[in-house]
């Protein structure tokens, strides 16, 4: 379920969690927009829902909301000036020559198939995506694999890897993690190692930093993954 890390007159922070879309078209399916409405609804209050930045729905982690129009315009330019922090855990296939480093490539998004992909600079409606990675430790003893992880990784040599974003695009980091050779472990659009049927996605949003709408006093969120995948390699 939602955990409610923090939340004031303006901003409501939140651990969102996996498998849950941020918002849908779909009225049968639960999101986190209906579900922040029900719980200030049964608060008996007039609150809003604004959406800062979005979370992909297998994803999961801290998210940021706003509460009212003029929070969300503030919060908003924050994200547009590159002033909101965002750190992410990954768990990836493969091992990293270089443990730290930066990833630069142009995506361009297809919405039909909501899908992005890595194009060369020049593409028409491409954009700049950059992130910076440093790998936090590699797994290469099979036996010490569990049987979700090895589902996952038929490779058997995985990595964990902190995630830090410069741009916020499209499935940025699931899009420029597969084309840089390391795919994310469960990660169906992009890793064409995953097997059929569900597993989760080895990616979580674990930190966010960024300043009060209102006050201006800088707030930094931390979260530990609990996912399944990240719980079985935390036994490792």
């Amino acid at each position: 379920m939602m955990e409610i890390m923090y939340e004031d007159r303006h901003i409501l922070v939140c651990h969102k969690p996996p498998g849950i879309p941020v918002q849908t078209a779909h009225a049968s399916q639960q999101d986190m927009v209906s579900m922040l409405r029900n719980y200030f609804a049964d608060k008996k209050e007039s609150a809003e829902v604004f959406v800062i930045r979005r979370l992909d729905q297998p994803v999961e982690g801290v998210m940021v909301f706003a509460k009212n129009p003029q929070a969300a315009a503030v919060l908003s330019r924050q994200v547009r000036d590159r002033a909101v922090e965002k750190e992410y855990l990954a768990l990836v296939e493969g091992s990293f020559e270089e443990p730290e480093g930066v990833l630069e490539d142009y995506l361009l998004r297809d919405g039909k198939t909501n899908t992005s992909k890595v194009v060369p600079k020049g593409t028409k409606g491409a954009k700049l995506a950059r992130l910076s990675y440093q790998a936090k430790k590699k797994i290469t003893d099979a036996e010490k694999l569990s049987d979700i992880l090895i589902a996952g990784c038929p490779s058997q040599t995985a990595s964990l890897v902190s995630v830090c974003l410069d741009t916020g695009r499209h499935h940025q980091i699931r899009v420029q993690m597969a084309h840089a050779g390391h795919p994310l472990i469960g990660d169906k659009k992009y890793n064409k190692n995953c097997p059929k049927g569900y597993l989760p996605i080895g990616l979580c949003s674990v930190r966010t930093s960024f300043s009060h709408p209102v006050t201006g006093q800088r707030m930094e969120f931390c979260v530990q993954p609990k996912g399944k995948l990240f719980e079985e390699l935390e036994c490792l």
